[in-house]
């Protein structure tokens, strides 16, 4: 498996080997060992969710209050996805930029979204599934979301396909009103954070 750093700091792109043969095709896609030697860390598991979406889904830009947040580690089984990643650490030297990478059922690319940062992905296919291996369970009280669709943000969602958006999506506020309400997280408070898991905390 090949471990790729992208653009935001605590954020990693992991491209496994794929096996086909005449019944089909094998892949893992997790490997402890090279997640532990980009990361530092073991991934906490302590919880798996799915989500299967029509094509044109956007679900996010979600984040966790943090400590202890929610990392998440995700790919795509069935079909495809544009990921993305918004550093919403208030602090970092990334604040309000995004990578993206496309994730599907070719390449069964992964990737790994440490705790503080923002969350969104839209589907490009119908009925497009979706894994996330989660360090913490959904904690209700502790999700916030920021409106995929700020202007100001300027996610690279593709221009050729309807946008399908939830409410609370929708009514989730702007960067600059989340940062105005002390919603998003500190990026000191995260770096501590990552250092105590690195540590083995």
């Amino acid at each position: 498996m090949q471990a790729r750093r992208l653009s935001i700091p605590e954020c990693f792109e992991f491209t496994p080997r794929v096996f086909p043969d005449h019944r089909g095709l094998f892949v893992a896609p997790f490997q402890e060992e090279a997640f532990v030697e980009a990361v530092g860390h073991r991934l906490r598991l302590a919880q798996t969710n799915t989500s299967v979406s029509r094509r044109g889904a956007i679900r996010g830009l979600h984040f966790a209050d943090t400590p202890p947040g929610q990392a998440k580690y995700v790919y795509c089984p069935s079909g495809s996805i544009l990921d993305v990643i918004v550093d919403l650490r208030v602090g970092s030297p990334t604040f309000g930029e995004w990578t993206s990478v496309v994730l599907d059922s070719t390449d069964y690319k992964a990737v790994y979204i440490a705790e503080g940062l923002g969350h969104a992905f839209m589907a490009l296919e119908d009925d497009t599934v979706m894994t996330y291996l989660c360090s913490e369970p959904y904690n209700p009280a502790a999700e916030h979301g920021v409106n995929p669709m700020d202007a100001d943000l300027a996610l690279p969602w593709p221009q050729d396909i309807e946008p399908v958006v939830s409410e609370k999506d929708v009514d989730a506020p702007h960067l600059k009103e989340a940062l105005e309400q002390g919603l998003l997280p500190r990026y000191d408070e995260c770096v501590k954070y990552y250092e105590k898991l690195r540590a083995g905390g």
